[in-house]
């Protein structure tokens, strides 16, 4: 049985958290209020997102602040060393999702970035609620050791800012996160949205900046298939043309924050209907 309505927040960089934090408050103000989920899941940029809405953050104070100057923020970049050397880590040994994983944080554990605390204290900036919500938050990662999956959530014992830092720890940009005796890389490495811990969920709703995942069933496509196939109703909001062009090539760039969360919020306009089929009113949280 499906009870209950899932918001699944996608990773893409800066510019994924700022075309989010557009679609949300645009939605809401067309009927269609997302941050009453039961079930809120994040991965990588939607960490961020979505430990703003389960903390009960007022969505419209955070568009806004997409829109100020990025003045200071470092500009990072997935340039084209690091994507030869992620292309690498998929063929230089077996192929299986978490043995490419593993790879990958293996390329993190030896890049020299940013010191961790000092990338941990931009998250900190970044969640105004440092306490996980009592909400069903889960918030997604990657054992930088050994590539497995893991979930974050209240009952981890993880802190949040360390669960969501450590969701968005891109590998070869940031540094991994360290969490006991082992250290994680960005969730996004397992799938850009991990849709399917959305399953049991009667109403789904995915914010996907980006679809594509390492190896099967990890893209967005396979996943929203099995969750419907059991039961739950799915909605998916990918940029549309005017929102890829205000991303641009470089999701890590905070100078097209603003631009992103504009065209996000003016995105809205064309998909309520459509979310709203599936989302349904106040009164419907649960079935």
């Amino acid at each position: 049985m499906t009870t209950g309505r899932a918001l699944v927040l996608g990773g893409g960089g800066i510019t994924g958290i700022a075309w989010e934090l557009g679609l949300l408050p645009g939605l809401a103000e067309r009927g269609v209020d997302l941050t009453g989920a039961d079930l809120v899941i994040g991965t990588s940029a939607g960490s961020v997102v979505g430990a703003q809405v389960a903390t009960g953050v007022d969505v419209e104070e955070r568009y806004a602040a997409q829109l100020a100057p990025p003045d200071g923020e470092i500009a990072a970049t997935l340039g084209r060393k690091l994507m030869l050397r992620f292309g690498l880590a998929f063929v230089a040994g077996p192929r299986s999702p978490e043995k490419v994983r593993a790879r990958l944080g293996t390329l993190a554990l030896r890049t020299s970035t940013v010191p961790e605390q000092e990338r941990i204290d931009v998250i900190a900036q970044r969640l105004p609620v440092h306490e996980w919500p009592q909400r069903a938050l889960r918030v997604t990662a990657v054992d930088a050791h050994s590539g497995a999956f893991r979930v974050f959530d209240r009952d981890s014992g993880v802190p949040l800012v360390s669960a969501v830092a450590a969701s968005c720890a891109v590998p070869g940009v940031w540094p991994p996160v360290t969490i006991g005796d082992r250290r994680y890389i960005d969730g996004g490495m397992r799938s850009p949205n991990n849709a399917d811990l959305a399953a049991g969920s009667a109403r789904v709703v995915v914010l996907a900046p980006s679809t594509r995942g390492i190896g099967p069933m990890t893209g967005l496509d396979p996943q929203v298939a099995v969750l419907r196939a059991s039961g739950s109703d799915v909605a998916v909001v990918s940029p549309d043309a005017a929102a890829v062009a205000a991303i641009g090539r470089n999701v890590l760039d905070p100078a097209q924050r603003a631009a992103s969360a504009r065209a996000g919020r003016a995105q809205a306009a064309a998909v309520a209907e459509a979310v709203a089929a599936v989302w349904g009113g106040p009164s419907d949280s649960s079935e």
